[in-house]
């Protein structure tokens, strides 16, 4: 086990002899150049709670400085950082800007070993050695992003800020939150209180994808308040990470119909008898498309637009179904009236309409690539999920574009052939073939790849019930993904899996002192098995297309 066993493995790095180093001890000062201040506060905090050191401001000492400070002739972006390692004098990490600074601390943690990742010293003096190098690093996509569903199995507050700390030592970026669905809508809208009161709970769930027979007959629920969003948006923030909310429309609605009835095609289907959803699937139950919804989902969007600050706004758009619409004479009458060809064009408009809407605002809609289908809205961004081709067309007509396809990086597949992998869900994608995505594909030209934007790593829960579940099925997969998300990697089949392998030897420690109930590289152990519970498993290898 090496503390040079890196992840995401940095461009360019120069190790010098193994008998050179820098050991940090209590007289070693910590020196924050203008715009680190806040990089400075997170190592007292986190790598100070950790070592047991104190990281004193100071700009020298006997015992050496770990210097912080900001350079923007750095290359490589924003984000872009180096770090210099000196025996005599002691740590210097450079960024291009603050959260090239950040990186950089996130590089010196993995380097001081995986002990620098528990929160309290183990009170064995240890020494705390840095291996003299001199690192150029720089990330690959500006979009680095992991996706967590907390629509359909609620995670509590903590959850969401613990992955953050999570995605911060893995240098990803964006946290895509799923906040609603058919089967619960978990953010405050202070107009529409009934979207908590009513749309938060369900009174059972389904446990298994909808062939199971099997119901957990409690009430699940749970939402965020606004406060609770703000802070965790604050908390992202403190670590680089934009949050990218999102709000489904037309399809995945149900909850929100459930609040509100009058938000569904009342002319086909009595909407005040729907609950809550209870099990899962694409879901007929779809918004209806009238003024009301839209002046419905304009107040729902101002209010997230207080909280969330960052550029994008998700607004789904995908596995809307179209029956209700094509027996619904106020959607055939707004077809009419639109001079519309048909119900896809329907829910383009739709679409459009969030697209000025948020334009005007200063902010940007993305949705899932099926808001491709009656012409795509101008300005809007594409999540690529059913496979590649969503996202080639998208560039092509440039429009920018994150790439996760489910077919290799939808974290809720099932990770082995392994008959003891828990409800296994379509075809198996091993860490290694996570290690081997690309996201850029071929045959787009240089001009056309300029617009994948980024990389989207997706962990939809329906069968994660628990934290313990998300964890086994993000990690260790997240961390191969890290790596292509950051790392100018080789074509897939030229990548150097054994010493990805090695290295995640190290990693797997990492993992264990941030308490991650990974999947071990030999299956899942005795507890993250559940039998009796049938999943729906595909043979063969899965589509790329």
């Amino acid at each position: 086990m090496t503390s040079m066993d890196l992840i995401p493995h940095p461009r360019h790095v120069t190790a010098y002899s193994e008998e050179d180093g820098f050991t940090l001890t209590a007289g070693t000062v910590l020196a924050a150049g203008p715009g680190t201040e806040a990089v400075a506060r997170w190592m007292r905090g986190v790598l100070g709670a950790a070592t047991g050191l104190a990281f004193a401001p100071g700009e020298r000492s006997a015992d050496g400085v770990v210097r912080l400070a900001i350079d923007e002739h750095v290359p490589g972006g924003p984000e872009a950082y180096r770090i210099t390692v000196d025996p005599s004098s002691g740590v210097r990490i450079t960024g291009a800007g603050p959260a090239g600074v950040f990186w950089g601390a996130q590089t010196l943690r993995q380097l001081l070993g995986p002990d620098a990742y528990r929160r309290a010293p183990l009170g064995r003096g240890r020494t705390w050695r840095v291996p003299a190098l001199h690192l150029q690093d720089a990330p690959r996509f500006g979009w680095r992003g992991f996706m967590l569903d907390v629509a359909r199995h609620f995670m509590p507050k903590d959850v969401v800020l613990r992955y953050l700390d999570l995605m911060a030592a893995h240098k990803l970026n964006v946290l895509h939150l799923h906040l609603t669905d058919d089967q619960g809508w978990r953010v405050e809208i202070r107009q529409y209180p009934r979207l908590t009161e009513v749309g938060a709970w369900r009174t059972r769930t389904k446990v298994g994808l909808r062939e199971s027979q099997v119901w957990d007959e409690r009430p699940h629920g749970g939402y965020y308040t606004q406060d609770d969003l703000r802070e965790i948006v604050a908390y992202a923030a403190e670590r680089h990470i934009t949050v990218v909310p999102e709000v489904d429309i037309p399809g995945h609605s149900q909850a929100a119909i459930a609040a509100y009835p009058e938000l569904g095609n009342a002319d086909v289907i009595d909407t005040t008898e729907l609950g809550v959803l209870t099990s899962w699937g694409v879901n007929p139950n779809v918004l209806a498309p009238t003024e009301d919804t839209l002046r419905f989902y304009e107040n729902v969007l101002t209010e997230l637009l207080e909280i969330f600050p960052g550029e994008f706004v998700h607004v789904g758009g995908d596995e809307c179904p179209k029956e209700q619409w094509q027996s619904s004479v106020t959607a055939k009458d707004r077809i009419v009236e639109l001079e519309l060809k048909d119900e896809d064009e329907l829910q383009s408009w739709l679409i459009r309409h969030f697209d000025r809407w948020l334009a005007e605002r200063g902010r940007r809609l993305i949705g899932w690539d099926e808001i491709l289908e009656g012409g795509l809205a101008p300005g809007a961004a594409v999540a690529s999920w059913r496979g590649y081709s969503g996202g080639i067309a998208a560039a092509r007509a440039g429009h920018d574009v994150v790439m996760c396809p489910q077919s290799h990086v939808y974290l809720d597949w099932r990770q082995s052939e392994d008959p003891d992998e828990p409800v296994p869900i379509a075809h198996a994608r091993t860490l290694e073939d996570v290690y081997r995505f690309e996201p850029v594909p071929g045959d787009l030209t240089e001009d056309e790849a300029r617009h994948v934007i980024g990389t989207q790593a997706n962990a939809w829960t329906e069968v994660m019930d628990s934290v313990r579940v998300v964890d086994y099925m993000a990690f260790p997969r997240l961390a191969a993904f890290a790596e292509v998300a950051w790392t100018p990697l080789p074509a897939p089949a030229e990548r150097d899996w054994p010493g990805f392998e090695r290295r995640m030897t190290t990693h797997y420690a990492r993992l264990d002192a941030l308490g991650v109930e990974y999947r071990p590289p030999g299956g899942p152990r005795p507890w993250q098995r559940r039998p009796g519970i049938p999943g729906r498993p595909k043979p063969g290898p899965p589509p790329v297309g």
